[in-house]
């Protein structure tokens, strides 16, 4: 049997985790993240696909990809969660469960980066835990899609 898809989708700027602000978004590279997150997934009994750009559209292609071929997604926007009706349309047109993901609390950040439109469409968000957010999100959706 066919273990359940998980995909991983990273917006603009996370290529440059590790070396852009540390001390907001920590030391570990995105490469690092996907390597933990590759091994939790495995534990959970998931398959895992992990992509990032810096362009909206490569995100909302992904996205919609999952459509009828992945049981969720794990979103960290970036600079997109607050400026893209495209990533939510997306997100609802994908008809997958979604849950966002923010190495930093956004909520204790400019005041522009508390509103979140993933959020409209995600049935949750881990934010302010830096790269265990992803561990915990993989958790959580992993609960959602036994539950489904």
């Amino acid at each position: 049997m066919a273990k359940p898809l998980v995909l991983i989708v990273n917006g603009p700027n996370l290529n440059m985790l590790g070396k852009r602000q540390p001390e907001v978004y920590g030391h570990q590279t995105l490469a690092d993240i996907e390597t933990a997150a590759a091994a939790h997934a495995e534990s959970l009994g998931l398959d895992m696909e992990f992509h990032q750009s810096n362009h909206e559209g490569d995100l909302v292609d992904w996205i919609q990809g999952a459509r009828g071929r992945a049981a969720g997604i794990i979103l960290n926007a970036g600079a997109y969660t607050h400026t893209s009706v495209a990533l939510l349309d997306a997100l609802n047109a994908a008809e997958v469960v979604c849950v966002e993901v923010h190495l930093s609390n956004i909520h204790q950040r400019e005041e522009f980066r508390h509103h979140s439109f993933v959020s409209k469409a995600a049935k949750g968000m881990i934010c302010g835990f830096g790269s265990h957010g992803y561990i915990l999100a993989l958790d959580a959706l992993a609960r959602l899609i036994k539950e489904s």
